[in-house]
């Protein structure tokens, strides 16, 4: 895939620094972000609650409990349910949406995309950079 004029892009951290069932909190552009790995298929939310502000990193990822009638329960979608810490309101990673109040909450999603490292390489994208000296064994970084 390659890049589009317009979208901001920003190199997260090797698919090998995300296992299958894992997570990684970050900060881009000061938002907090969670990245998700479920079967190799990478999501991510905004890492706050909209209920209460919580890190949605810090919570449980489960899973839904469906039923066709009484007495008749499955649990589905294992994995793919995060669970917010402080007050268990849950979201689909893959989109966001709320279980809890499914017509009007949701946290933010981003698209994610797998890139190769020669992808990456190319951009076009811009690393901030500062100059550095060493003076008298000392490393200066100028900001």
């Amino acid at each position: 895939m390659g890049w589009r004029r317009g979208v901001s892009k920003h190199v997260i951290a090797p698919v090998t620094d995300i296992p299958d069932g894992g997570r990684l909190a970050t900060t881009v552009k000061g938002r907090p972000i969670v990245v998700f790995n479920r079967s190799g298929q990478f999501f991510a939310l905004l890492d706050r609650c909209p209920h209460s502000g919580a890190r949605l990193s810090d919570g449980l990822l489960t899973g839904l409990i469906e039923s066709d009638g009484p007495g008749c329960s499955k649990f589905t979608r294992l994995g793919e349910i995060i669970k917010c810490p402080w007050h268990g309101w849950e979201f689909d990673i893959r989109s966001g949406q709320s279980y809890c109040s499914p017509i009007s909450v949701k946290t933010k999603s981003y698209d994610v995309t797998i890139e190769s490292g020669a992808a990456v390489e190319k951009g076009p994208h811009v690393a901030e950079t500062f100059a550095v000296s060493v003076e008298n064994n000392y490393v200066v970084l100028e900001l």
